[in-house]
């Protein structure tokens, strides 16, 4: 596998769906519906069957598990192409985020700005991180699972900011980095960043691995502050019309 596979890897290791299948290479990912990541298959390496084998094996897991068929595919691939040609189309129905930016860079270095690492999550981290203080177990899974860092910043009585760090081999995955409105613009999300990056250089990791939606201009200025630079883009790809019939009965 090239460079770009073995990230689109490290980073699926980070993002543990509740039912995982295998085509070859290829993993079939359902979370009961929380996040393109965990509930689409990751088209790379070699799927051990023709293109179109591949792609209807998608669709049957998709439909035995009630979720739509989506594959996440590395940008401008001989892969994207055949995928492109089988008659799928882009998955905009995802939009902000059917168009993702992975990057890499550095841990985060500096102070911290009052943000701590916890082993386990708090009411507050979850409510910032999946959007319910009592998240159903999807997001408790995709999120809770693996070596995991829980950041947060306690300010005024409430959890004003909250990220999660999740270790991979040598890399630090970041994700769900997110301040209260009221809190912006006080270095909280930079805070964030450097704790979990201290935090990560005491587990034994090296860099840091991001997957940052193109739209999201705000999170993307942050993390090239950062020391983060673009390493490749992934699409979402979903059928066209006639591309994934329903079995029959």
């Amino acid at each position: 596998m090239n460079s770009a596979e073995m990230l689109e890897l490290a980073c699926s290791q980070a993002w543990t769906p509740l039912l995982e299948s295998r085509i070859g290479d290829w993993r079939l990912r359902w979370a009961d519906g929380f996040t393109a990541r965990a509930n689409s298959a990751l088209a790379v390496g070699d799927p051990g069957k023709p293109l179109p084998d591949a792609l209807r094996a998608v669709c049957d897991f998709a439909h035995d598990h009630a979720i739509p068929p989506v594959v996440q595919v590395i940008q401008d691939t001989s892969v994207e192409e055949a995928i492109a040609a089988s008659g799928w189309v882009q998955y905009v129905e995802h939009r902000p985020a059917h168009e993702v930016r992975l990057m890499t860079g550095p841990l985060s270095r500096g102070t911290s700005a009052g943000a701590v690492i916890l082993d386990d999550p708090t009411s507050g981290w979850w409510e910032m991180t999946a959007g319910s203080a009592e998240p159903a177990e999807g997001p408790r899974h995709v999120l809770g699972t693996g070596k995991v860092g829980f950041g947060v910043v306690e300010l005024d009585g409430v959890t004003a900011g909250a990220v999660r760090g999740a270790i991979v081999g040598e890399w630090l995955h970041v994700a769900r980095l997110a301040v209260r409105p009221e809190f912006r613009r006080r270095g909280l999300a930079r805070g964030l960043m450097n704790a979990a990056g201290a935090w990560a250089a005491g587990q034994g990791a090296t860099g840091m691995l991001l997957q940052v939606a193109l739209s999201n201009s705000g999170a993307l200025k942050l993390y090239e502050d950062l020391g983060c630079t673009e390493h490749h883009r992934y699409r979402y790809w979903a059928p066209g019309p006639g591309a994934c019939e329903d079995r029959p009965s």
